[in-house]
């Protein structure tokens, strides 16, 4: 049926209550003619549909009444069916079709949960949800599909989402089904920052690993009239890549660790369709991109909420301190909690400032109760990034030996908007 699959490139894509907003944005850019890598939604209604298919629609309607035990019952039921119980003939005829379609021109896809409640301003859900990469085989196709789906109902989505007074069962899952791009180079970008620039952050190979915090990618400033002001090389030891679903990664060559991913020609044409971005979304915008031998093709797009930088006190430029990536906003201080594993989480206590080595999506439930975080990897267009921004709370990353330099229990400062961290002797 029409209304459970529409092409990127239909004018009915465009609308987030349709498909997500990260399809909708996806839709409005490959209709303005900007490079995306196309592809097709499987929209919100296919989800409704198949609630009701497999016999979960009551539990959905009794949900938010439910308590907290019986709540966590319910959404692990809710996953269980939708992993179990077979995709309703009415949406897999077509879906099937529309990826056999696809196939016979990329053989390899991309299968990316599109919610109806994220990629908005103050809830992004950035790395909340589901990605499957370079896909091939049927089975492996509908397996993602239905965890993206079921995406909505994980303990950490819900948890994100209690945190927003948002529900699970008040909104709807899309699927985002698009051809892999065979990256050289990936990463991100701000069209605006505290300091009024645009900023590109690039890696080689695949963007996940700038997404998960796992290298300092490099970081590229241009001015708002598009010409490029600084490029600082990151530290990029290893680049994901990706084959038949399984994305691996690799060392990259020593000779290119240091390298700049992107010529100066190359950054001022992506600074262009940044701001191309920005004026569709007549606001500030934050992007995914990848490069391949074609050229560069965009893979997200959604708002940016920017603030004022803010003055920090006399008295910390006196004392130590580091520099980094920042994550665009905020200002604070307090007692230094350096944490090497996860299970040592728990000595963070409210208004600590967290030292780590990497900042990965899977510690968006601290931050509520931290005053900043401080990482050795990662970039200012990570999801942490993103997160952290959204909430207002001042991040530095790639911040080189942070979690060897800054003493434990240290009263520490970050400064968000100006990349330095800086600590008490």
């Amino acid at each position: 049926m029409a209304e459970f699959i529409l092409a990127l490139s239909d004018p009915a894509a465009t609308d987030p209550e349709m498909v997500g907003p990260k399809a909708a944005n996806l839709a409005t850019l490959t209709q303005a003619g900007l490079p995306t890598p196309g592809g097709f939604s499987l929209t919100a209604e296919a989800y409704r549909h198949q609630a009701c298919h497999i016999g979960i629609a009551e539990m959905l309607a009794r949900y938010n009444d439910a308590d907290v035990p019986a709540s966590r019952r319910m959404s692990i039921a809710i996953r269980l069916a939708i992993y179990q119980e077979p995709i309703a003939p009415e949406i897999l005829e077509p879906l099937l079709a529309a990826w056999r379609a696809q196939q016979a021109r990329y053989p390899l896809g991309v299968v990316r949960s599109s919610a109806l409640i994220e990629d908005r301003k103050g809830a992004n859900f950035a790395g909340q949800f589901e990605s499957f990469l370079g896909l091939s085989d049927e089975t492996e196709f509908l397996t993602a599909v239905r965890a993206c789906w079921a995406a909505l109902w994980t303990s950490h989505a819900r948890r994100y989402m209690e945190n927003h007074g948002l529900s699970p069962a008040d909104t709807a899952m899309g699927v985002l089904i698009q051809p892999l791009i065979s990256a050289r180079a990936s990463g991100g970008g701000l069209s605006e920052t505290a300091e009024g620039h645009m900023l590109i952050s690039a890696t080689w190979g695949l963007g996940s690993a700038i997404a998960q915090g796992e290298v300092v990618p490099d970081r590229i400033v241009l001015g708002k009239n598009g010409f490029l002001r600084t490029v600082e090389a990151g530290r990029k030891g290893h680049r994901d890549t990706c084959d038949h679903g399984v994305s691996a990664p690799q060392l990259v060559p020593a000779d290119l660790v240091n390298e700049p991913c992107l010529t100066p020609g190359e950054a001022v044409t992506l600074g262009r369709l940044l701001r191309k971005c920005e004026t569709l979304a007549a606001g500030p915008v934050e992007i995914e991109w990848a490069m391949d031998e074609a050229g560069f093709k965009l893979l997200q797009s959604r708002p940016l909420h920017v603030e004022a930088p803010i003055v920090p006190d006399e008295i910390w430029l006196q004392h130590p301190g580091l520099n980094g990536h920042p994550a665009g906003i905020g200002w604070g201080s307090g007692r230094a909690v350096v944490v090497n594993c996860e299970c040592e989480i728990e000595r963070v206590r409210p208004g600590d400032i967290l030292i780590t080595k990497v900042a990965g999506p899977a510690l968006s439930h601290i931050l509520p109760r931290v005053a900043g975080v401080v990482a050795e990897l990662g970039g200012s267009t990570s999801h942490m990034a993103s997160l952290a921004r959204e909430r207002g709370i001042p991040m530095v990353l790639g911040v080189l030996d942070a979690t060897r330099k800054i003493p434990d229990g240290a009263q520490c400062a970050v400064d968000g908007v100006a990349g330095i961290v800086r600590w008490l002797r």
